[in-house]
């Protein structure tokens, strides 16, 4: 498993660089930053970060993981 903290800091610190736009533009721009530029293992260790309870994720940076989720995961 990745270390979860590089991920926890870099998804913080893209949603940070976008929350200027207001939190419905930074959220889809955070999603698409994380879309574009991160490998399927790092999406894949956001979507762990995502599932925690008390997740360590800004709430923007959570917001655009729940945007990537897979559909199989947040259908209850």
């Amino acid at each position: 498993m990745m270390d979860q903290a590089p991920l926890v800091r870099m998804a913080n610190q893209i949603a940070r660089s976008f929350q200027a736009l207001g939190e419905a533009r930074a959220v889809d721009s955070t999603a698409n930053h994380i879309k574009l530029f991160w490998s399927p293992p790092m999406r894949q260790g956001l979507e762990q970060l995502r599932l925690q309870q008390n997740s360590p994720l800004s709430p923007i940076a959570l917001k655009a993981a729940e945007k990537l989720a897979p559909a199989d995961s947040t259908t209850g």
